[in-house]
């Protein structure tokens, strides 16, 4: 029966073959090895792609919901988020998809005056409207 060569062991090959120095392992292990690592590597990165083009077509969705509820009037962020009613909806995420809105041309933002509560400073808002 044949002992199991680690990782690690391989690795140490590797690095001792390229300092030039011998080694107890078959080279054609070796390149069997790191191929079946660039294999895995390659399929990591082609399931991170699919996982990512996944999360933009949900994302499109809130983009859609975003501009369903824009109207001639101007409405800040927060008035938006809170329409939308889902507690998984963040006002940074409604922020994104309002900016990518705007450069999209759909939307346009303007910048608003608020009146403070309580005797607190009036605070200036970005609000959006249909383009």
């Amino acid at each position: 029966m044949t002992q199991k060569i680690t990782k690690k062991e391989k690795l140490t090959a590797i690095i001792a073959i390229l300092k030039g120095e011998g080694t107890e392992i078959d080279t054609a292990e070796l390149i069997t090895y790191c191929e079946k690592e660039i294999e895995g590597l390659d399929k990591k990165a082609a399931k991170a792609k699919e996982t990512a083009a996944k999360k933009k077509a949900e994302a499109d969705g809130l983009t859609d919901k975003v501009a369903e509820l824009l109207t001639d009037e101007l409405q800040t962020t927060a008035d938006i988020t809170a329409q939308l009613e889902d507690e998984d909806i963040t006002t940074h995420k409604v922020s994104y998809r309002l900016t990518s809105l705007v450069k999209s041309g759909v939307a346009v933002k303007e910048e608003i005056t608020v009146a403070g509560k309580d005797g607190q400073k009036a605070r200036k808002l970005a609000a959006y409207k249909l383009a």
